[in-house]
């Protein structure tokens, strides 16, 4: 397809959009100038676009792969129309790959703007996107903090979950936090916007049962390495989630659809509703408190079976 100009397929007038006051859960009044909500409102600076561009809109789409991400797209589909007219440089909050994927795939096809991506070190995988003009957006913006959690974790190891949790549980949305990097012993390294540094640092005391030292840290002190993983195999009737998840994580069946059913299930980053959703290769599977499972390579055998790989992360 060739490079199209937002200028040839929108049109000028906008409306301003009604902010959304979902940035703490409701425990915080809307007025306060951190809420900066996720793409479904104005605090990324999204405008409602006229009828004939919303028709555009839904043309560009169209190939959008992923379950669940057409509405994110077509948010910052619409984010990136915006700051190239008015020549600005507009910010998601953090991504999920799927999302962040499917956008860039759309928006490197349009001319008259430029991308970043940012996630605090190399190999993030919840990203922030930034859109502009190539006029304006000259330069990586600096729209990533890192904050060390620390506290003696030696005789009270917590999990990826257990920090997630504990941030969370102080009010914020999920999209307002990137990565978590667990450091042992020593607590874990979490990226997150910068306008949350200050609150998360006052807010966050314990994580588990552990009293927590929580400190903005420079993004080159980030420890990282790649995850821990275990490779296996497994031979099933079909590629039903019920089916591969509950082999994956060595669970039975019926716990698994308990837990789809308790909306704990998800798949690339979308929760499951249907215990005979499909999966494939490359598909990602996540279960609140059991970690993540990665779909590998899958061979159907002679009796008509599937013989799946399996990558468990640690």
């Amino acid at each position: 397809m060739a490079s199209m100009s937002f200028a040839a397929i929108t049109q000028p007038l906008f409306k301003r959009a009604i902010p959304n006051p979902t940035f703490f859960n409701n425990k915080f009044h809307p007025s306060s100038s951190l809420f900066h909500t996720p793409l479904t409102s104005s605090g990324v600076g999204i405008c409602h676009l006229a009828q004939a561009a919303k028709g555009e809109t839904e043309v560009l789409l169209k190939g959008v792969g992923e379950r669940g991400s057409n509405e994110e797209v077509k948010h910052i589909i619409e984010m990136a129309k915006r700051a190239s007219i008015r020549r600005e440089v507009l910010h998601t909050d953090f991504l999920t790959p799927p999302v962040l994927k499917e956008s860039m795939m759309i928006i490197e096809k349009l001319a008259d703007v430029k991308t970043s991506v940012q996630g605090g070190y190399p190999e993030a995988e919840r990203c922030r996107l930034s859109v502009g003009h190539p006029e304006v957006l000259t330069s990586d913006p600096d729209i990533v903090a890192a904050l060390s959690i620390s506290g003696n974790f030696g005789f009270q190891p917590c999990s990826h979950g257990d920090f997630l949790g504990a941030i969370l549980g102080t009010g914020i949305v999920r999209d307002k936090l990137g990565d978590i990097l667990l450091q042992g012993e020593k607590g874990a390294h979490v990226l997150v916007v910068p306008e949350l540094v200050d609150y998360i640092t006052m807010s966050l005391d314990k994580v588990g049962n552990v009293p927590v030292t929580c400190k903005k840290m420079p993004l080159i002190a980030l420890e990282y390495e790649p995850p821990r993983t275990k490779t296996f195999k497994t031979v099933e009737a079909s590629m039903r989630i019920d089916a591969i998840a509950s082999a994956g994580f060595k669970i039975s069946r019926s716990k698994l659809v308990g837990l789809i059913s308790d909306g704990d299930v998800r798949v690339n980053w979308v929760t499951v509703t249907k215990n005979n959703t499909t999966i494939k290769s490359g598909d990602m599977i996540s279960v609140s408190g059991k970690g993540r499972l990665k779909i590998g390579e899958v061979n159907e055998t002679k009796k008509g079976k599937f013989a799946v790989e399996l990558i468990r992360f640690l």
